[in-house]
């Protein structure tokens, strides 16, 4: 937990700047699904520096960011200082510290695989209020949509930490029935980025399973980046395609 914790410190200026948001559509959809309204009160429970938060402040509900990693909570902090429903909360997934039946809806958009999920339901159905829901949401990149996105995912396999067992493609459907206890509704939505050398490699960076800039490999990783990026930019810009996977079901 600890690591889950403070992985992430170190890359936050990155994270912020390069890590894809999600579409505005999963909004709409939850409500047209009745899982929300403008008038819920949502907990961003692994909100790190706000993205996923914004979709919802923006929607004029009042957010909680529940995140444990203070220079995350710092940056969220700056990133959404125009929006006053906005209120960042030092907790985790397993100890939110918000009130019993408090919260509407609870968003968790790339954390999961770091909770403990029996853990994260017991903390869930106590701040929920009655038929409150839970929304799972990550963005996936599109391993294999062309020759870029396979020799891009082949450079992190080389170089990469531990990517192989945090990513979250190791997220089976039984783990999402476990932690459900019920049925619960799939959607995906399409999203993109578009960069150009340094947003992708700011990008690669944010990815705390990435060596840093202090580390000895790091000339050789960068090296490798800007032969795959002269192989396939177009006008100086590649595109890195994703599926927005959304989860919702009461627990």
């Amino acid at each position: 937990m600890n690591d889950s914790i403070s992985r992430f410190s170190d890359r936050v200026a990155n994270y912020v700047k390069y890590r894809p948001d999600y579409p505005r559509e999963i909004v709409d959809h939850l409500k047209s699904e009745r899982v929300m309204n403008d008038d819920s009160i949502i907990a961003d429970v692994g909100s790190g520096p706000g993205i996923s938060s914004k979709i919802f402040l923006k929607n004029g509900n009042k957010v909680f960011g529940v995140e444990p990693n203070a220079a995350m909570r710092e940056a969220a902090t700056e990133y959404l200082q125009h929006f006053s429903n906005f209120i960042s909360v030092d907790g985790n997934a397993h100890a939110t510290t918000l009130s019993d039946g408090s919260i509407d809806l609870i968003v968790a958009a790339q954390a999961f695989h770091w909770f403990d999920p029996n853990m994260a339901r017991n903390e869930f159905r106590r701040i929920l209020s009655p038929n409150g829901q839970v929304v799972l949401i990550w963005n996936e990149r599109r391993l294999d949509a062309d020759d870029f996105h396979r020799e891009y995912e082949a450079l992190l396999l080389k170089y990469a930490n531990d990517y192989g067992s945090v990513r979250h493609e190791n997220i089976a459907e039984e783990q999402l029935r476990n932690f459900y206890v019920h049925d619960f509704s799939t959607l995906r939505f399409d999203n993109q980025q578009e960069f150009d050398f340094d947003g992708i490699k700011g990008r690669m960076l944010s990815s705390s399973y990435m060596p840093n800039t202090d580390s000895p490999r790091y000339g050789e990783l960068v090296k490798d980046l800007e032969a795959i990026f002269a192989k396939h930019e177009r006008n100086g810009k590649i595109r890195v395609l994703y599926d927005t996977n959304v989860y919702h079901s009461t627990v």
